[in-house]
């Protein structure tokens, strides 16, 4: 039996006969999002089955339990076999029933296994786990840092009195240079929201329509914080997260495929 299943995993046959049914499977996961029937769902259920019995010959084909899941896939297959195997009507908690039911699609990250490019570039992502982490930590103390001077410099009065000449400058501001889209509060209103927005001009989303806004903000009064200081923000800013810190999280992905690539061919 063993010899049989150790035989079986090493087939090309078998690889290309499952990597077949990962791909019936997942765009039968696409159609349903669209509609169902019982075609569709015996299909799925003969599929499922199909991943049940593939991860039963490779822990057949395994020495012994401890091989079987030191290899990552085979604990991703496992993993993914077993979620599908929960029937979500258990649940009396309907969110918790539909969080299940969204976890099945992870079915769909089975090709990444299908291919040997893309399994290296998946080990490449892996092994950069630990070098991305100080990079995004690196790029959250600037986040933080900024996200604090722009509170501190451009948050917007906040409910003024109505017969004050601050409430009136805000209603023509509001008029004037309203925030896109119009149900999107003060950019800059907390700490929380100015980092969002940090990231918002990280994207290149309009940020230039920001800048706009607050120098429209100043000359009304509303901040004291002169027009070159707003610019030199919002560029710096830009030039800081957009240029070097991302460039950052190239350079060390890059560092690490090319290692994987030397380890690869040796």
């Amino acid at each position: 039996m063993k010899q049989i299943c150790t035989k079986l995993v090493e087939s090309k046959i078998f690889e290309q006969f499952i990597v077949l049914v990962i791909l019936i499977n997942c765009l039968l996961i696409g159609v349903e999002t669209y509609f169902t029937n019982p075609l569709i769902q015996s299909i799925q259920f003969i599929a499922l089955i199909i991943f049940i019995l593939e991860v039963f010959v490779r822990y057949i084909a395994s020495k012994n339990t401890k091989e079987y899941f030191s290899s990552g896939w085979n604990v991703f297959d496992f993993s993914i076999v077993l979620i599908c195997l929960i029937p979500p009507d258990i649940f009396v908690n309907a969110s918790v029933a539909t969080t299940f039911r969204v976890l099945r699609v992870f079915r769909v990250f089975r090709l990444l296994k299908t291919n040997t490019e893309v399994r290296l570039i998946v080990n490449v992502l892996w092994k950069s786990v630990n070098t991305l982490f100080y990079n995004f930590l690196f790029f959250l103390i600037f986040l933080y840092l900024f996200a604090i001077i722009g509170v501190t410099l451009f948050k917007l009065p906040e409910s003024p009195k109505p017969e004050t000449k601050t409430y009136q400058n805000l209603q023509e501001y509001v008029i004037e240079a309203p925030n896109a889209p119009a149900i999107s509060p003060d950019p800059y209103y907390n700490l929380s929201e100015t980092m969002f927005t940090l990231f918002r001009i990280l994207t290149g989303e309009d940020w230039t329509d920001i800048r706009y806004n607050l120098i429209k903000a100043s000359d009304k009064g509303l901040i004291t914080v002169p027009s070159w200081v707003i610019t030199s923000y919002h560029v710096i800013w830009y030039i800081l997260s957009a240029f070097l810190l991302l460039n950052l999280l190239v350079g060390a992905i890059l560092n690490n495929y090319q290692l994987t690539m030397k380890e690869y061919k040796n």
